[in-house]
């Protein structure tokens, strides 16, 4: 054997050696790092090793950014906590004095007054009752986020709920000289909270009687697929433009074309903190002036 061919197999034997040792140690460093990983997960991790390796120097960085998302995360849930609490006092607070306002608005209706102090009662009558609508909201709003209140889905008929709906909104869409529409009571069932989503779709219906004008109709229909059960709230009314549909489930947003309307602008939001805590979803279909389909998609 001549000494290059030594030479080319002490490289070729270091080359094997030095491979080995390498893939050990990187085996080391990835179950290391899966251990970090698992505890975090786990909310266990601490810090095991103190060197001037780069891996306990990543090990240290990783504990300092768990320990500040965690602060984060305290912090965020006790102001979620305090707003809570903020808006139960609110409620609270409120509640008696604004059902004496519509209590004596109702006495003075009943007296005998000049026109414009009857509009003026009411006025006071319909604010008084935008304000409770509106602390009511909030109180659900603030309970759903912070998990206070949780729907709970259980298989139900949504012929039963049509039924609630129809009797609940009819009277409203008759006021209004509205058809309200049910063309049939579906024998379907799906996977939802009975209360909230009575709730939740009838928002969207008591949006769609207010901003459908007098002579126009709303239909609610219903449509089973395999994982969905899809209810469609169909009206005539003054539609959405496009580049508003993407923000009216935002909390308090308001359409241009709505704005001189009763309302506070936390109804859709309400509906889809609803529907989506239950698994479901809700679309939007619609053109200006020519109606809009919500669709509320329920898991079967």
């Amino acid at each position: 054997m001549t000494l290059w061919e030594i030479i080319l197999l002490i490289l070729a034997a270091t080359a094997v050696f030095a491979s080995a040792v390498y893939g050990i140690q990187t085996r080391q460093v990835m179950a290391r790092l899966e251990r970090m990983l698992d505890d975090a997960i786990h909310g266990q991790f601490r810090e095991s090793q103190y060197d001037e390796t780069h891996l306990s120097r990543l090990e240290a960085k990783f504990g300092q950014f768990l320990s500040a998302s965690s602060l984060s995360r305290e912090r965020i849930e006790t102001d979620r906590k305090n707003l809570t609490e903020t808006i139960g006092d609110i409620s609270h607070q409120t509640k008696t004095p604004i059902a004496n306002m519509v209590l004596y608005t109702q006495l003075l209706l009943e007296q005998d007054l000049s026109p414009d102090a009857l509009e003026l009662a009411v006025q006071i009558g319909a604010q008084g009752e935008k304000l409770d609508s509106l602390i009511q909201s909030l109180v659900k709003t603030s309970r759903l986020e912070t998990g206070v209140i949780t729907p709970t889905p259980v298989s139900s008929d949504i012929g039963t709920l049509f039924g609630e709906l129809e009797r609940g909104y009819t009277p409203a869409a008759q006021a209004k000289g509205v058809t309200l529409c049910f063309p049939e009571k579906p024998s379907l069932f799906a996977a939802f909270d009975p209360k909230w989503t009575a709730e939740a779709v009838g928002n969207i219906i008591h949006n769609a009687i207010k901003y459908t004008s007098s002579g126009g109709s709303v239909t609610v229909s219903c449509q089973s697929y395999e994982l969905f059960c899809r209810i469609n709230v169909t009206d005539t009314g003054i539609g959405i433009p496009e580049e508003e549909q993407a923000r009216i489930f935002q909390r308090f947003y308001r359409g241009s074309q709505v704005r001189q309307e009763d309302g506070v602008g936390v109804g859709l939001y309400l509906s889809r903190q609803i529907i989506t805590a239950q698994g479901g979803y809700i679309k939007v279909q619609s053109t200006s002036g020519k109606g809009s389909i919500f669709s509320v998609f329920l898991p079967t």
